[in-house]
């Protein structure tokens, strides 16, 4: 970091935008109360949610382009967090849009899920920002706590009431353990700034004697606890299964939501924790020569292998298009992880822009679900069968995003998959990176038979006979949203120069 604020009160204007997030929120709320009787209600609402995601990005693209750690080195404000910020404001501005359109919430909820879409935003802002333990948890905890609720807001859908019961549930075990975590990484190291991580582990790692040893273990015990935090909000094995439930029955525009900012938000926390213990004085590995001989990016390589296996097989079997894509959303969760596994700049670059373009493609596909949903009452894949004669837009942006997903050229998928695999690649073909080989064919292998079930959507809706002969007629609003989601799926596939170029001047904040 270039330079310490130790003044709290100068820190709130590098704190702007979560200033106005959390204005915003709170504002939606009363206004939801002061329009309740209001014909023009939802325009309203939806107007006041769009109004606070836009000031927030106004002045998002003020903030400098120094690292700079803010409120006494809790948060940093720098190019890394604004990457990530934006993509939660498109994320979140994304959804707005998609919810005011359709009909999931009724006028008397949505003033509801907008504030307290607001929040979770904010949460994933702190998460992004957080260079301490402390930050860290509190932002992860006010991105679960709000979701659970939004999870089960239409309290009237057993689907929905089990979605939010469910995410409660593994959300608390997950959020105790990595508490646990934290306070023994705390009690050994001495400190909760993680930005110092790398070099107290190595001092650590230096010591002998039998009760070093005692110390390693404690330490290997505290690294795991909270990596089970970090692998529940990315949903990776194996703190993946509250995923399909509670993708299922929660509102389908939230569960695009769900998909993808709190997935980004959990990566980018990831990023920055494990990189300051994995770039100590011990050099790329730090962390694995420090923690009782453990390899760890061998340890967070089996999971991504182990995430995209798992997602893979288990989509074959499905039917319903939300588990298909929440199991696909795990397997690409798995994908993810080879670039932190990698411990490069290229791997974290890979990461960043996989985030990026997966928002644009998942978002568009549950798009597709909530179109058809809407239409036929149904999340059956046999419901998508002949949607290319009943509306040829949604089928053909369909299969551009599944192809997408599968990571084929020339959409933007492949770009994401290419630096993912190249870092991976780059760091087999270095001495003793046999295992980094492996990891980059059993990813290959995943890839084909992710192809296999997104194929098998593709054919239902072009080859097939319609299973029923109900017309698709999505609202205008949702036929412009799919054209621009296809039109920027193919022109990052093609022309990936200016989110490359984003990316790595964001990564400076490796840098410092």
């Amino acid at each position: 970091m270039e330079q310490l604020i130790q003044n709290n009160l100068a820190s709130m204007g590098w704190f702007r935008p979560e200033l106005v997030l959390t204005c915003g929120s709170i504002a939606l709320f009363l206004l939801d109360l002061i329009w309740r009787r209001s014909a023009l209600r939802r325009p309203l609402l939806t107007a006041a949610a769009v109004a606070t995601l836009a000031l927030a990005g106004v002045f998002l693209a003020q903030q400098p382009s120094a690292s700079i750690a803010i409120f006494n080195g809790l948060l940093a404000s720098d190019a890394f967090a604004t990457f990530f910020k934006w993509l939660f404001l498109a994320a979140g501005l994304l959804t707005v849009l998609i919810v005011a359109q359709g009909d999931e919430f009724p006028n008397a909820r949505v003033g509801e899920f907008y504030a307290l879409l607001m929040t979770v935003v904010l949460g994933m802002f702190l998460m992004a920002s957080a260079t301490n333990l402390l930050t860290m948890y509190l932002g992860i905890e006010l991105v679960s706590m709000v979701s659970y609720v939004l999870a089960g807001l239409r309290r009237r859908d057993r689907k929905a009431t089990e979605a939010s019961l469910k995410y409660v549930i593994y959300g608390s075990v997950a959020s105790g353990v990595m508490l646990f975590g934290m306070s023994y990484l705390y009690g050994l190291l001495g400190t909760a700034d993680v930005l110092a991580f790398g070099p107290k582990i190595a001092a650590l790692a230096a010591t002998t004697g039998a009760a070093a040893a005692a110390t390693k273990l404690a330490l290997v015990v505290a690294v795991v606890f909270v990596s089970s935090g970090v692998g529940y909000k990315i949903a990776s094995v194996p703190w993946h299964m509250w995923c399909p439930d509670v993708y299922e029955g929660a509102p389908t525009s939230f569960t695009a939501f769900l998909s993808v900012g709190p997935k980004a938000a959990g990566f980018a926390l990831a990023l920055r924790l494990f990189w300051s213990a994995f770039t100590g004085p011990a050099g790329a590995d730090g962390l694995a020569a420090s923690i009782a001989g453990i390899p760890w990016p061998a340890v967070i390589g089996v999971l991504s292998a182990v995430t995209m296996t798992l997602g893979n097989l288990t989509a074959l079997v499905q039917n319903n298009l939300k588990r298909l894509l929440a199991y696909s959303s795990i397997a690409h969760a798995g994908y993810t992880l080879m670039g932190l596994a990698a411990v490069s700049m290229v791997g974290m670059q890979g990461v960043m822009l996989y985030m990026l373009i997966y928002l644009i493609m998942n978002l568009g596909a549950f798009l597709v679900v909530i179109v058809v949903a809407q239409a036929t009452g149904s999340e059956s894949i046999l419901d998508y069968r002949g949607l290319a004669r009943r509306h040829p837009l949604a089928a053909v942006a369909f299969a551009i995003f599944l192809f997408s997903l599968t990571g084929l050229p020339p959409f933007a998928g492949f770009t994401g998959k290419w630096y993912l695999f190249y870092a991976v690649i780059e760091r087999a073909a270095a001495p003793g990176g046999f295992w980094y080989g492996v990891l980059a064919v059993v990813a290959a292998l995943n890839t084909a038979v992710a192809l296999y079930y997104y194929a098998r959507i593709i054919k239902a809706m072009f080859l097939d006979a319609p299973y029923v002969e109900t017309p698709v007629e999505p609202k205008v609003g949702y036929q412009l949203m799919l054209g621009g989601f296809s039109v920027a799926v193919l022109v990052f596939g093609i022309w990936w120069t200016p989110i490359v170029d984003w990316s790595q001047r964001s990564l400076s904040m490796l840098h410092g």
